[in-house]
């Protein structure tokens, strides 16, 4: 059964491509890709080969044509079992790898950079902050996705979609989402200029301009050299460093609370 695949570069008249991958950019999304239709399609292939194989009885020659259509039936579930879990595993590797690819560069960048912490919410709850990253004008809150493919989306738009090959999945805008993120960062240190910024680490196609303040990440150093955060009369940045490290939640009941809860 041949699979479909969705043609990125005929899309649009205006997409715009960030085409810059893992160590080598532009083959590690493609070869996920490609392992995830073949291990997708291993069932569709063998199932009805398996009848071609000498000494075995196929349902045309022997038992008849319902074993025959029993055998594609069999190989059509099967496939879609394969092809679910085959789209899990690569989504958790895809995100392995994006986190670490952000992580090194955020590193690169500056040593005043923290990951995956909890802080009390703007509008009560708790709210969890992928990463956030200290530059010479402010706090950069930061939210990450580890998508490929095409994303249909704008900024003001609730629910963007990615279409990845075969898959296609909705999701939260994260500019809004970072949003709330962001305010539970600025809550904490009132005078801090802090700013929503979301970071796609695999190798995406926007069908329209991208939105301000997403970038991908190997635009994050340019980003960050050139973004101007509002007017700050900051002196001490190494007291507001602290003090951002000292808000944040550490105890595993509020981890356990987190994820009782609805984040946004």
């Amino acid at each position: 059964m041949p699979v479909a695949s969705f043609p990125l570069a005929t899309i649009h008249k205006n997409v715009t491509c960030y085409d810059t991958p893992f160590d080598q950019p532009s083959y590690a999304p493609t070869m996920l890709v490609i392992l995830r239709i073949l291990l997708t399609s291993l069932p569709l292939i063998a199932l009805p080969a398996l009848a071609a194989v000498d000494g075995v009885d196929t349902g045309i020659t022997s038992i008849g044509p319902a074993m025959f259509v029993f055998t594609i039936a069999a190989a059509l579930v099967l496939t879609l079992i394969f092809r679910s879990t085959v789209g899990h595993l690569t989504h958790f590797l895809t995100g392995r790898i994006g986190r670490f690819r952000i992580q090194r560069a955020l590193l690169a960048r500056s040593k005043d950079v923290l990951h995956d912490f909890i802080l009390p919410g703007a509008y009560g709850g708790l709210a969890k902050i992928d990463h956030a990253i200290m530059t010479a004008g402010g706090i950069l809150c930061i939210r990450t996705v580890h998508y490929s493919g095409i994303v249909f989306g704008g900024e003001d738009e609730a629910q963007w979609t990615n279409v990845d090959g075969v898959s296609r999945r909705r999701f939260l805008n994260p500019l809004i989402q970072n949003e709330g993120r962001r305010r539970a960062v600025q809550q904490v240190m009132p005078a801090v200029p802090v700013a929503n910024l979301v970071i796609f680490s695999g190798r995406v196609e926007f069908t329209s301009e991208m939105p301000k303040n997403v970038i991908h990440v190997d635009q994050l150093e340019s980003f960050v050299a050139k973004f101007v955060f509002g007017p700050s009369k900051i002196d001490d940045w190494v007291a507001v460093w602290l003090t951002l490290q000292a808000a944040i939640l550490t105890d595993e009941a509020d981890r356990k609370d987190f994820a009782a809860q609805i984040s946004f």
